[in-house]
């Protein structure tokens, strides 16, 4: 499947169940944990679960305009396409990411013998009962999990935009004042 047709699929598909509550660090690094499950593309009826976090690093330099990096989403090993193509694809259409390091870390892939529905249900519960407020449970097709994530991810920063630049206006006038 084709770069076109695999973000196609991703933007028909992706659902985020269940985001976290606290919006991204100003200043310092965010980690996000989530759980992103899909339906099974060899096991039909089975959902692949799939456990990991991001980490939006805030760059100690500044870094060219519109020119994120995306570390750990294996757009090479996986969707056989390089982070530059990935990257001129946004630019092509629009999409905008800050100038920041988005680095992806799986945890484990596992398979669960229950339907989507049923295993969506599980991991909402389990997370309600624990209270966890920062794992997202994010839904999306197997083939194309890395768009779902950056999906999750760009609602996350547009969500804390107004907040990042009220905070920086903030420490301006705190510095201004000394």
């Amino acid at each position: 499947m084709d770069i076109e047709a695999l973000w196609d699929k991703a933007k028909e598909k992706t659902e985020i169940i269940r985001g976290r509550v606290k919006s991204l660090a100003t200043f310092s690094h965010t980690e996000v944990p989530y759980i992103f499950l899909a339906e099974s593309a060899v096991n039909e009826g089975n959902t692949v679960v799939r456990r990991g976090k991001i980490i939006v690093e805030k760059p100690m330099i500044i870094l060219p305009q519109d020119m994120p990096q995306f570390d750990g989403f294996d757009f090479e090993k996986e969707m056989h396409v390089n982070q530059e193509l990935v990257q001129t694809f946004f630019l092509m259409r629009g999409i905008r990411f800050p100038s920041l390091k988005y680095n992806n870390t799986v945890y484990n892939v596992d398979v669960d013998e229950r339907s989507l529905t049923a295993t969506v249900e599980h991991y909402r519960k389990k997370l309600e009962s624990k209270e966890n407020v920062t794992t997202a449970l994010i839904l999306g097709p197997e083939e194309s999990w890395q768009f779902s994530l950056l999906f999750y991810m760009a609602s996350l920063v547009g969500r804390a935009a107004r907040t990042d630049i009220m905070n920086l206006l903030n420490r301006a006038d705190r510095t201004n004042e000394e």
